[in-house]
């Protein structure tokens, strides 16, 4: 069925935006028949890392590939515990578990949704490996004191700054604000790679070449490219030998196509431009819901550039709607498609069976009975965001 334009896209709420340039970059790949993880994928790599503030970028296929490669190059494994926050996608605490590791929840802070600082020292114990943050929504979480208490222990800390490219904390940008970062290039996201992709960033040159052999298989090779580690020739001399190759390890294909990175050497382009309207888009949201009973905007902490990936609304009690019913009237009354971002990790089947269970993260579990994503994207019209606001004042 045909719908206007501005309630097609409240239905169908996906962050890519795709122009001229980015056909043109795709034009130019495909006249070099289009490489898997060549000239293009280093370039975009570069431009990231530059971007971010650090000295390494890793192109890899999707932010769950990347969170995996920076917990292999962290060393977790079987016995070890990695804290991380209850409110994520899935992918966040997966990452720790497919390593054999305990998975740790922190609670979080009843405004910002982050973990907090006190909540993960509360949890640190002798076998703590790894503190796994997420800037949830695109708000980065409070670093210095999460950091300093890392350092003081030797743990390693990894953002997972999947809603949050080109956010920042006290001015400086998600991605290099811990030992690594992880970024999502998928659809939805601020910056996108042809529906999947994703980034990793260090400042460590033995965490970047950890990553980037189990990136390609652990392979070793006397003409790497950059796409795998090099041979060392002084303890394996090549001889004639130039086509010899060895693994050292088990690793994985994670590779992006030269495709995907000349789309993302665009949209980083784009990216500052895209965040500054998803700002003003929850500059007018807070403006046109404001004063009404029981519904809360976000909270932006003022150490912050939010990079609202994800405009969420907290629904009090005293709200004339339960969120449930709240969510239902305007999906099927109103075309809307608000969403709840997300189940807390430790309350879904899998994580029960690995024995978590309720309790352990009260103020998460409190608040997924109130939080509700609105729709927010770029392409986002002046008429559609109206028609939000005026549609939840018609509820409330």
């Amino acid at each position: 069925m045909d719908l206007p334009k501005a309630i097609y896209e409240l239905e169908y709420n996906h962050g890519s935006i795709y122009g001229p340039e980015e056909e043109a970059a795709l034009r130019e790949v495909l006249a070099a028949n289009a490489p898997s993880c060549g000239a293009k994928v280093k370039q975009f790599e570069e431009a990231f890392a530059a971007y971010c503030g650090v000295q390494f970028g890793l192109a890899v296929t999707s932010a769950t590939a990347g969170l995996q490669l920076a917990l292999i190059a962290c060393g977790v494994g079987p016995g070890d515990e990695v804290i991380t926050t209850p409110l994520s996608w899935i992918s966040t605490a997966n990452a720790a578990a497919a390593q054999g590791a305990n998975v740790v929840f922190a609670d979080v802070d009843p405004r910002t949704l982050n973990v907090t600082p006190a909540s993960i020292a509360e949890r640190i114990t002798g076998r703590t490996k790894v503190i796994l943050l997420v800037h949830l929504y695109g708000q980065c979480c409070d670093m210095d004191p999460i950091m300093a208490l890392a350092r003081e222990r030797g743990i390693l800390v990894v953002e997972d700054c999947a809603h949050a490219a080109g956010a920042e904390y006290k001015g400086r940008r998600a991605g290099s604000l811990a030992d690594i970062g992880v970024f999502s290039f998928h659809q939805q996201k601020n910056i996108v790679t042809l529906g999947e992709g994703g980034m990793v960033t260090t400042g460590r040159r033995d965490l970047y070449h950890r990553m980037l052999s189990h990136r390609s298989l652990c392979c070793l090779t006397y003409d790497p490219k950059g796409k795998y580690l090099p041979i060392d020739p002084v303890k394996t001399p090549m001889g004639k030998r130039y086509w010899y190759l060895d693994f050292d390890n088990v690793g994985f294909n994670f590779r992006m196509t030269d495709a995907q990175a000349a789309v993302g050497l665009v949209q980083l382009g784009k990216l500052d431009g895209f965040n500054a309207r998803r700002a003003e888009i929850a500059r007018l949201y807070s403006e046109r819901l404001r004063g009404i009973r029981g519904l809360t905007s976000p909270c932006v902490s003022p150490d912050v550039k939010h990079a609202f990936h994800i405009y969420c609304v907290l629904l009090e009690p005293e709200f004339r709607l339960s969120k449930e019913d709240f969510m239902w009237e305007l999906y099927t009354g109103k075309r809307i498609k608000v969403w709840s971002h997300y189940m807390p990790i430790h309350l879904t089947t899998v994580y029960r069976r690995l024995g978590h269970a309720e309790g352990e993260c009260p103020v998460a579990e409190a608040l997924y009975h109130k939080y509700v994503s609105l729709p927010i994207h770029p392409r986002m019209t002046e008429e559609s965001i109206n028609y939000v606001t005026d549609s939840i004042r018609e509820l409330a």
